[in-house]
């Protein structure tokens, strides 16, 4: 059974590939414990997304020790005020039915609420024990060294669509310069890259599928962590097996070159920030 190595970001210690549940509002318990099954040890999830029920059920039902699984919520933009972000909190637990959950995102920016007044917040929970690490999602570069110099607790992650269709460049290098880990999330472009001729083409090769192909491009920098999601039990499984192959050189530049102007999938309207492209 394959399991994915782990990603090193300021003491913490994050599974390098996680099991998503975005846009799962059907996720079933038995989705998350068969990727557990499976060999992944990265749940991710978001009270946004209705799901964390099902995973804290499903992290139940694996078998697997929870002091194993390495399980991710969000705080949604409409709750960055301290009370509210506190109560956020208390509800994913519960909705999870854990007692801690070892990565905790602020979701989305919101601009009307002061961002230190956040930071705060995302701080206190950790420090009460209700999360082991912290960090942000969606944010741009200006925005992610705004919220390092005002959390008090050190941010491990910035959470952040990438794939590729997507250049991220910028936004690669400005974790890895801050020690930070980028996860990736809507690695497979929300299923754009399945008939791609390059990843097709690259995967024959290995005998790998397209999506395979992709995943072990975001493996192969290292600071990616990359978060597809399904509730297929074949696809969960072959999502997971990209562990016994190593791209070469001239293949990452090739899938490098793929960007293109129109590649975002996330783009939300009146919440999106300014992005680094």
């Amino acid at each position: 059974m394959p399991i994915a190595p782990m990603l090193a970001a300021h003491g913490a210690r994050i599974p390098a590939l996680g099991f998503g549940t975005s846009g799962l509002g059907y996720v079933r318990a038995e989705h998350v414990a068969a990727a557990l099954k499976a060999g992944y040890r990265h749940i991710d999830t978001a009270r946004k997304y209705g799901t964390e029920p099902a995973v804290g059920e499903g992290v139940r039902a694996s078998g697997i020790p929870r002091s194993d699984i390495f399980v991710c919520t969000k705080v949604s933009h409409e709750n960055l005020h301290a009370d509210d972000f506190a109560r956020s909190v208390d509800e994913s637990l519960a909705a999870l039915g854990l007692d801690y959950v070892d990565l905790l995102l602020v979701h989305w920016p919101e601009k009307n609420t002061p961002l230190a007044e956040t930071m705060g917040a995302l701080a206190k929970a950790k420090r009460q024990g209700l999360t082991r690490h912290v960090g942000v999602a969606n944010f741009n570069i200006t925005m992610l060294d705004a919220a390092i110099a005002l959390c008090p607790e050190p941010l491990i992650t910035l959470q952040a669509e990438c794939h590729p269709y997507l250049d991220q460049s910028k936004v690669i290098a400005a974790c890895r310069e801050r020690g930070l880990v980028l996860t990736a999330y809507c690695p497979l472009a929300r299923g754009r890259l399945k008939d791609d001729a390059v990843l097709s083409d690259i995967g024959r090769r290995f005998g790998k599928t397209p999506a395979q192909v992709a995943l072990r491009w975001l493996m192969q920098q290292n600071m990616i962590a990359a978060i597809p999601r399904s509730s297929n039990a074949a696809r969960i499984a072959e999502n997971i097996d990209m562990f016994d192959f190593e791209l070469a050189d001239d293949d990452m530049r090739r899938i490098g070159a793929l960007k293109r102007p129109n590649g975002r999938t996330a783009n939300p309207v009146g919440r999106a920030p300014i992005w680094d492209t």
